[in-house]
């Protein structure tokens, strides 16, 4: 796709590498003049002249004031990131430093980047398709190693070589129908409609796998919210600290410390979980417990994973239940964990183990821990991705991570059953047609190929950060 777009002709400049004190920092120019900007502000060597993927080191001044000794990177079109002449300027990672060299630019012609507008450049050029580019997002924001391998594997056009495979299976389809519709009045079938009828079976298949790898896709990059629930003193911010292997909560032996939710990350086999410690579930003695407990709730209903911690020295079989009866929401996974076995007497013991086949009626998991001595904690953090993952998560096949190519892939697998049908019942070819058309439009717009709205660059892109 060539930039056709008038306004994109000029030159572009930012900081590429994140704010604050450094030892190098990185200015990066794209456009028409980016060579010619640097080539007046660097003494060293006339840089219009230098082949393309060289680096060169020298001063860069302006009215004969050094401003930094860098080192100047080029890559010449269309051999660039952005499909444009691009320069690349190391500097000393100063801040000062870096945006004295980032106003020398501007002065000299160019214009402050917005925020993804180097990517935007690379699409709008045909050096990457849409996914390809929302790839770049999320590798950059990759905290896990999941997100990182799905977003590479993503970026070098896997999911993309996949859409395209669909995509030409359908234009065949649809150049079939137009052909049969061409002749229609000499009522000539050019298309089998076995043939066709399995061609969409097999296409559709393929889409409804991507659209099942969302919710897999949806784990791996946003994680499960993990609620720590259960009543005043059950040692839930223990719980806590031992998951985290850190002192993040505090703990005391007051029921009600807790007041506010207090979130964490946890990463087990490249899943995230987002742990929150709630305040303990009971009836408020104040203005600012009840709020907390209200929050609490809040966090409770929206979770992924409900972790309820009991004390099994103080609650009962029955406080157990009548609490899950009051906590756990429709589809939610649940851990029971049984909190301060190394203060339980046998008699409290052998009633936890006569009352784990009642709490199990639903199939939910019951540890029986000391958060205190971290007795089990391994054991409780392992046990977490089975609650998520039916499977261990291959990076290398295609995963959907992202809600727009969800969304339009369930609008192609809509218009692709209504093709499925329709052969089925014998109806027209024109109305085949529209339904195979409107699939290939949801196809299309995955990867950018279709754009009839160009507000979703500026959404797409507007999530970038300045400099990418």
């Amino acid at each position: 796709m060539q930039n056709t777009l008038s306004g994109w002709d000029d030159t572009i400049v930012a900081i590429a590498t994140p704010q604050g004190v450094g030892a190098i920092g990185v200015i990066r120019l794209s456009g028409k003049d980016a060579i010619a900007i640097i080539d007046r502000l660097f003494a060293s060597k006339e840089l219009t002249k230098q082949a393309t993927h060289t680096l060169h080191v020298g001063l860069l001044k302006e009215a004969g004031i050094v401003i930094d000794e860098v080192v100047v990177s080029l890559y010449k079109n269309p051999k660039s990131y952005t499909g444009e002449d691009v320069v690349e300027i190391s500097c000393h990672g100063s801040p000062y430093v870096q945006q004295q060299v980032v106003e020398a630019c501007i002065r000299m012609g160019a214009r402050m980047a917005k925020p993804g507008e180097f990517t935007q450049r690379a699409f709008l050029n045909g050096k990457l398709d849409l996914t390809q580019a929302e790839a770049v997002a999320d590798l950059i924001a990759a905290e896990t190693e999941a997100v990182h391998q799905t977003a590479l594997q993503q970026m070098k056009g896997g999911f993309s070589n996949d859409i395209k495979q669909l995509r030409e299976q359908l234009i065949h389809f649809a150049a079939l129908i137009e052909l049969e519709l061409d002749f229609g009045e000499e009522d000539v079938e050019f298309a089998d409609r076995k043939k066709l009828e399995d061609l969409v079976d097999e296409i559709l298949h393929s889409v409804q796998k991507l659209i099942r790898s969302f919710k897999l896709g949806n784990i791996i990059k946003n994680g499960v919210t993990t609620v720590i629930a259960g009543r005043p003193n059950a040692g839930k911010s223990t719980l806590l600290n031992a998951l985290l292997n850190e002192e993040r909560a505090i703990v005391t032996a007051i029921a009600g410390t807790t007041r506010d939710t207090i979130e964490e990350k946890l990463v087990v086999n490249g899943i995230a979980f987002r742990l929150i410690d709630t305040a303990g579930i009971r009836e408020a003695t104040d203005v600012i417990e009840k709020m907390g407990i209200e929050k609490s709730m809040e966090k409770i209903n929206s979770a992924g994973i409900l972790m309820y911690v009991f004390d099994v020295n103080t609650n009962t079989e029955k406080d157990v239940l009548d609490d899950l009866e009051k906590l756990q929401q429709p589809n939610q996974q649940v851990l029971i964990v049984a909190n301060k076995i190394d203060t339980a007497d046998k008699a409290q013991l052998d009633q936890l183990h006569a009352g784990i086949h009642a709490f199990n009626k639903d199939n939910r998991q019951v540890f029986e821990i000391s958060a205190l001595n971290k007795t089990q904690i391994d054991e409780l953090v392992n046990y977490l991705p089975s609650l998520v993952l039916s499977e261990k998560i291959n990076t290398g096949q295609t995963i959907v991570v992202n809600s727009r190519h969800y969304a339009s892939l369930l609008d192609c697998e809509t218009s692709l059953l209504k093709v499925q049908s329709g052969l089925r019942s014998g109806i027209s070819g024109d109305l085949l047609a529209l339904d195979i058309r409107h699939a290939l439009q949801a196809l299309g717009e995955i990867t950018g190929e279709i754009l009839h709205d160009r507000d979703i660059l500026g959404t797409i892109f507007g999530k970038f950060c300045i400099g990418k």
